[in-house]
């Protein structure tokens, strides 16, 4: 029994690894999450009754251990030097030149690689089990922070069986952040008021020194090898071979690294990478060009803090200053006001810059920005750069201050805020120039009024033809307008104005979700359609009703309130009924069944039905659907790949079926 047990345990360990390997390194998987974590808590309910079995390698590790003390300082068994630097091709070029008096030219050999923006760590490896992780440090001595490093799923506790797998190995790489990740994580801790971080480096130093492995755990942080210390075993000839030995190990290494023989190979992959940088899902600051022959680097020795084998080519700067001409406000399709800086032009990254984004009107006062001010600027990425500072020792009592407008600049409708606390100014006006195409689209959707044929290129046309200023227009349209749009002969002309007509007398709740009221999704327009009823006693609750109904919030109260406040969605619902678009209140028929009364979650994607057709169904049978999982929740319904409602249901012990026990639940 327990040898059964511990060969239980050794064979679940082996799943977990290589669902991390496919996961983390190959971006492959091939068991869903939902399985994973069920061999996660069979593999942890062995080794809590079965201590004896459990290991330092163990996959559970990585989500147990409480706060850290602190940070223990290590000698490194190889010392980790930092690359020098070079700015130009023809600093390249003097490199290789120098490397050649040394190696013959026949051996001259290199590889390119990617030089990832994060945090160098070291990492040991003995008899392939993780035993020590630390940062640089000053290069000799770094601190050890090897608690946290395995809460990293990309770094493997164990490395995969291999014929070349060494006695030990230090492994270094680079920790770092997905710019996805830092965007979500800044998200957070705005909403928490706390300091966003500035880029993903940031974010990665900040979290690994971070005493609570449970929120190391949470960051998402990801780590990349790209060099080799110390090691004992079957020495790799060369770089490239070593490259190849991590990926059997099951350790990421830098993507596409390129084998290189002459100067103008390296130039070519340099080029091409600076050109992509931006739509990868990680930030690189340059390019790393070695001699590949590890005996060869050896006899080319090092400095005192660089090796002579390598080197760092720096992408242009990404940061420059200029002067800021003007302010300028922009309207989004949402209806946010967003301010704009107007640049002297200047180059950055390679590309000339005239226009950067302020974001929002509390940025300008938290940097303390003024017109004709110099400032940094920083292009990292975003289509429209960032304003990083102010130079404030640059000032000359030419600045002005920038005042923020009281109307849109698109239509002249009120902007308003529907809290003090928000940053964001919108204009509410649906007729806006600035907001109308979007907002069509939106309004003629399957899931809004549903007008078959209004897609996005035919709206545009109207749009830009002028034969439609705002939403009530689409229902004068006449056969003789349409014909004038490219594509358009009788037939389809004909069947999109018969579209536009059955479209009149649609159900209240979708014409109020079609009309994109801030916060009104499609739940709260059927929840608003049955208790007023009608468009016209909608329009005539006061601010302190909506406090009877108990699925709408505050925050959504006063959405619906100040839109139909507003003098021109007066106007419009007004045109609306003129011309014939008369929503109907739909009655709930309530099916006594086996949802009734119940709550609701959906999660993961659903194969029959759209997540907003799953929903109805529900409220449709006497249930509410909602998108929260608490200990009120009756059923979790999971899809294809479900995600964290999946796991909290099961920490909850709520009830969760899949979509075939749904269907029947329905019937």
């Amino acid at each position: 029994m327990p040898d059964q047990i511990k060969n239980q345990i050794k064979k679940l360990k082996e799943q977990i690894n290589r669902a991390d390997y496919r996961y983390y390194v190959l971006a492959d998987p091939e068991i869903s999450d939902a399985e994973y974590d069920c061999l996660m808590s069979k593999l942890k309910e062995l080794e809590e009754h079965n201590l004896q079995y459990k290991s330092a390698d163990s996959p559970t590790v990585r989500v147990s251990g409480g706060i850290l003390e602190g940070f223990r300082t290590l000698k490194h068994k190889q010392k980790m030097l930092s690359l020098d630097n070079s700015y130009s091709f023809d600093e390249i070029k003097e490199w290789m030149e120098r490397v050649y008096k040394s190696m013959p030219r026949l051996e001259g050999e290199f590889t390119v690689e990617p030089k990832i923006d994060g945090v160098s760590v070291n990492l040991v490896y003995d008899k392939g089990s993780l035993s020590v992780a630390s940062t640089r440090g000053d290069g000799q001595t770094g601190e050890d922070v090897t608690e946290n490093i395995k809460t990293i799923r990309s770094v493997p506790l164990k490395l995969l069986e291999s014929s070349d797998t060494p006695d030990s190995i230090e492994i270094r790489g680079e920790i770092y952040m997905r710019k996805q990740d830092l965007s979500l994580l800044n998200k957070e801790r705005e909403v928490v008021k706390e300091t966003i971080f500035a880029n993903p480096r940031n974010a990665a130093a900040g979290s690994l020194k971070l005493l609570d492995r449970a929120i190391v755990a949470e960051r998402k942080l990801r780590f990349f090898a790209h060099s080799l210390g110390e090691y004992k075993g079957d020495t790799p000839l060369t770089h490239w071979e070593f490259i190849k030995r991590l990926q059997k190990w099951g350790v990421p290494a830098v993507e596409e690294a390129k084998v290189c023989f002459t100067f103008e190979e390296i130039v070519g992959v340099c080029q091409a990478w600076q050109k992509k940088r931006d739509s990868l899902d990680y930030e690189i600051d340059g390019m790393v060009i070695k001699v590949n022959n590890i005996s060869w680097q050896k006899r080319l020795g090092v400095t005192l803090k660089s090796p002579r084998w390598a080197v760092a080519y720096k992408f242009p700067a990404q940061q420059v200053t200029t002067k800021i001409n003007d302010i300028l406000v922009q309207v989004g399709r949402t209806g946010v006001v967003t301010p704009v800086a107007a640049l002297d032009p200047v180059e950055c990254a390679g590309v000339v810059i005239s226009r950067a984004t302020l974001h929002n009107f509390d940025e300008i006062g938290r940097l303390g920005i003024k017109i004709n001010d110099r400032v940094v600027i920083e292009r990292a990425g975003e289509v429209i750069p960032k304003i990083v500072k102010v130079i404030f020792s640059l000032r000359n009592g030419n600045e002005k201050d920038f005042v923020i407008p009281k109307a849109c600049p698109a239509c002249g409708g009120k902007l308003i805020k529907e809290k003090e606390e928000e940053v964001a100014w919108r204009c509410l006006n649906l007729s806006c120039p600035a907001q109308l195409e979007e907002g069509l689209i939106h309004f003629a959707s399957r899931s809004a009024i549903d007008i078959e044929g209004l897609g996005e290129a035919v709206i545009e046309q109207l749009v830009r033809k002028g034969l439609v200023k705002d939403f009530a227009d689409i229902y004068q349209l006449k056969k003789e307008d349409l014909l004038t749009l490219e594509l358009f002969k009788d037939k389809k002309a004909d069947n999109l104005l018969e579209a536009i007509e059955l479209s009149r007398k649609r159900e209240l709740s979708r014409f109020l979700y079609g009309l994109g009221i801030r916060h009104v999704g499609e739940k709260a327009a059927f929840v608003l359609s049955r208790k007023f009823g009608s468009l016209k006693r909608l329009m005539q609750v006061k601010l302190e009703e909506f406090d009877a109904v108990y699925e709408i919030g505050p925050v959504m109260a006063r959405s619906i309130y100040e839109f139909f406040r507003q003098e021109s969605s007066r106007r419009l619902m007004d045109k609306f009924s003129s011309l014939g678009v008369s929503p109907r209140s739909e009655s709930l028929i309530v099916k006594q069944g086996l949802l009734s009364g119940k709550t609701v979650v959906f999660t993961g994607e659903l194969k029959n039905f759209s997540r907003s057709q799953a929903e109805k169904i529900v409220r449709q049978a006497g249930g509410s659907a909602t998108s929260t999982v608490s200990k009120n929740t009756d059923f979790v319904v999971i899809g294809n790949s479900p995600g964290l409602k999946y796991r909290k249901a099961k920490e909850l012990g709520v009830t969760v079926i899949n979509e075939e026990e749904f269907g029947r639940m329905i019937l």
